[in-house]
């Protein structure tokens, strides 16, 4: 896993690049937290096929307890990659409602998820 630095507007945003899911539970994902954290990002961005599918599936509530933590710490986070292929309403309601907030993110693209978190 590395990071690739944004710097938008005075906010610096770390893209995660791996090959591998790095996200496996909610303690992964606030152990990425506080590595964003102690290397002075202000925002993150993550790549779908770094999280585990579980993820998606709101009963694990694996989604609920990392974004949760994103929020409580104030940190922004994207997450880049193609939702559609997930059927559940819920899940569709979670990221139709995540995005209205716009402190958590589900884009297509790279420079969305930019966009996004430079304002």
């Amino acid at each position: 896993m590395e990071f690739k630095a944004h710097e938008i507007n005075g906010t610096k945003i770390a893209e995660i690049i791996s090959d591998t899911i790095i996200i496996h539970s909610a303690q992964d994902g606030l152990d990425l937290l506080g590595n964003i954290y102690y290397q002075g990002f202000d925002k993150v961005i993550i790549y779908e096929k770094n999280m585990t599918p579980d993820f998606f599936d709101l009963k694990t509530k694996i989604a609920g307890d990392i974004l949760q933590k994103f929020s409580n710490y104030r940190v922004g986070l994207a997450i880049v990659g193609n939702f559609s292929k997930y059927e559940s309403k819920s899940i569709k309601d979670f990221i139709f409602e995540s995005n209205k907030t716009r402190h958590v993110n589900f884009v297509e693209a790279l420079p969305e998820a930019l966009e996004r978190l430079s304002k």
